[in-house]
């Protein structure tokens, strides 16, 4: 059974050693439970699901996966000055590239395809760097989480609810972010990481057992 890990750098980790990233630390769990489970992790720092739709017909589809958990987003709803406002990949483009990626998946052969939201950042402030931009990074991390769950529910597949767990657990509060992200807001420290191991891995070991 072959299970694809599809991402950017919250999947593939930065800033922190190999063991300790989640989806390794999953991959480990997995496995010893199902030896004979395949895992391979094709994610990418820095990839919007734009550039995804470009990778993934020799990184995912080729290799006929069994399991796809998909993971974006972080990058897609960031604004950069040379987009003049915009996000990186427009919320309508977003919903219409995990759809694609989903439903690639789906072709290719994966039975189960797993769909996450991303973590809660500390990023609350406005943009002040972005001519034109009000809200904040966190403003539009929730608001591309938002659309995650609409396209989970519209494509049938398993919605991974990382920032509902993260509220519920009131891991979004100052004191807990700035021990479970690094100093740029955004990716997962080593405390961070173990918390994406302890809710992904749990829900992944419940989920796909019965089809292993």
């Amino acid at each position: 059974m072959r299970f694809y890990f599809f991402g950017d750098s919250i999947c593939f980790g930065q800033f922190v050693s190999p063991h300790r990233i989640w989806v390794n630390q999953v991959a480990t769990r997995l496995e010893e439970l199902h030896p004979g489970l395949v895992v391979q992790n094709p994610s990418v720092n820095g990839r919007t699901t734009r550039q995804a739709l470009e990778d993934m017909p020799y990184q995912v589809q080729a290799h006929r996966p069994d399991v796809v958990y998909i993971q974006f987003g972080m990058n897609d709803c960031n604004h950069w000055v040379s987009d003049n406002g915009t996000t990186r990949v427009s919320l309508p483009s977003f919903e219409a590239n995990l759809t694609e990626i989903i439903v690639r998946a789906k072709l290719a052969g994966a039975s189960q395809v797993f769909l996450a939201t991303n973590h809660p950042t500390p990023r609350v402030v406005p943009y002040d760097n972005v001519p034109g931009v009000t809200i904040s990074y966190q403003n539009s991390n929730a608001s591309f989480n938002a659309a995650i769950r609409e396209v989970a529910v519209a494509q049938d597949a398993v919605l991974m609810d990382n920032e509902a767990h993260w509220l519920s657990r009131n891991l979004n509060v100052p004191a807990s972010l700035q021990k479970l992200v690094l100093p740029d807001g955004i990716h997962l420290s080593e405390s961070g990481h173990a918390v994406y191991a302890d809710f992904v891995g749990s829900q992944l070991e419940a989920r796909i057992g019965k089809s292993v």
